[in-house]
């Protein structure tokens, strides 16, 4: 089937029915969500090269042919194969877009981008009102996100590295790539109440000598803005490509952080504390300046509500 062969009245039903199993299989009834995944035609995103598919242990496959049809389906698009970039699993990001549950007006800064199809659901979540600034490390990513989120006038696409953003206060801030540790940014220019979702992992082997690095064991965080600490709860466990640029922990930081993982229960985590002390024993992770707590956090905003609350 070409691209011909699908009337475009036929490619919007498709669309929606995608858009409808992603957010439904995170179990939710997100309206909002499903709405902003049925607008934006992901096939946009792709350029026009070969597509490619990450598909089990075969790997990398070449479909027939650039036809949309097969775009709508929960699988991996290549980017940028020598840097391991992909377009993302839609049903993952899907639950982390509902974890960071952007409102309309807000400022959101979107870290990674890519290509921009994620920044593209996100601006249609913020809405005109809204505003997303999309940063991306590579340049030739950047220039090609640059004109496919040229639709989108709420969308200010910045070719930077991300530990250095945002540069003003935000609302959301959505990292697309592994880290072993927040920006400083991330933590003090989010707004009170403010979310910021960001995949924690550790480093594997990269793929060749001078291929990617993917994590091994990780996960998403959702982190609430409260003064000090922080509420914090697991989005879901993931493999992500590694930080690029400034952004990496010392290799002690790093050991710390593979133990943790190792011996599990981040899924009891409760709170970030930051650039405060910790009682090490109720800590599941304890960097230099940042940890991990298994302690509730005490809070008199009710930010615990944010995390009971979401949709």
């Amino acid at each position: 089937m070409t691209d011909a062969a699908m009337p475009a009245v036929k490619l919007e039903i498709v669309r929606r029915a995608f858009a409808r199993q992603m957010v439904g299989l995170i179990g939710s009834a997100n309206e909002r969500l499903e709405a902003a995944f049925a607008i934006v035609h992901r096939e946009r995103f792709l350029g026009t090269e070969p597509w490619q598919i990450r598909h089990g242990p075969e790997g990398w496959v070449s479909l027939p042919s650039n036809d949309p049809v097969y775009v709508y389906q929960d699988v991996l698009f290549v980017l940028s194969r020598e840097r391991g970039v992909n377009n993302g699993s839609p049903s993952l990001h899907a639950r982390m877009m509902n974890a960071l549950n952007p409102k309309p007006g807000d400022t959101v800064v979107h870290i990674g981008a890519g290509t921009g199809y994620y920044t593209a659901i996100l601006a249609e979540l913020v809405g005109p009102s809204g505003r997303v600034v999309a940063v991306e490390y590579d340049h030739a990513l950047a220039e090609r996100a640059r004109v496919n989120l040229m639709p989108w006038p709420n969308v200010e696409v910045v070719h930077d590295d991300g530990a250095a953003w945002p540069q003003g206060e935000a609302d959301g801030i959505y990292v697309n790539f592994a880290v072993e540790r927040p920006a400083e940014p991330w933590i003090e220019l989010l707004r009170p109440g403010g979310h910021l979702v960001f995949p924690l992992g550790v480093r594997g082997r990269p793929e060749s000598p001078v291929g990617p690095r993917h994590t091994i064991r990780g996960g998403v965080l959702l982190m609430v803005k409260d003064r000090a600490e922080h509420p914090v709860e697991i989005v879901s466990p993931a493999s992500f490509v590694c930080v690029e640029g400034t952004l990496a922990a010392s290799d002690e930081e790093r050991e710390r952080l593979a133990a943790a993982f190792n011996r599990g229960g981040a899924e009891f985590v409760r709170a970030l504390i930051w650039k405060r002390p910790v009682d090490p024993a109720r800590c599941w992770y304890v960097a230099a300046d940042w940890a991990l707590s298994y302690d509730s956090p005490r809070i008199d905003r009710g930010g615990d509500q944010a995390l009971k609350h979401r949709t």
